[in-house]
């Protein structure tokens, strides 16, 4: 089965570097997009604000650089945790986008 999510947005909010208590880096951060999409053959204006997840080390090298940056991410959707079954983008790539 797939689950794959391929998004452009600027992250609007970047939590503090947290360890879980298997000591596994996680950085939380809130992503907003914003485009011009078409479905039906009618154009319209897309927003959207996803929360997202970077563990591991990619957590850490991201910490305190991505608020405020328009990045390209992709990974895939989970809940929040057992308890929680929100939708989460867990990123598994993160790139800075230009411009």
């Amino acid at each position: 089965m797939q689950n794959r999510l391929e998004l452009t947005a600027t992250v609007e909010r970047e939590d503090s570097l947290r360890y879980t208590p298997a000591g596994l880096p996680v950085l939380e951060m809130w992503l907003r997009h914003q485009s011009r999409q078409s479905a039906a053959n009618l154009e319209r204006d897309v927003v959207c604000e996803i929360q997202a997840v970077l563990l591991g080390e990619g957590a850490k090298k991201f910490a305190g650089r991505l608020a405020g940056n328009t990045v390209h991410c992709s990974g895939f959707l989970g809940q929040r945790s057992l308890r929680n079954p929100r939708l989460v983008l867990h990123i598994e790539y993160v790139e800075f986008v230009k411009g």
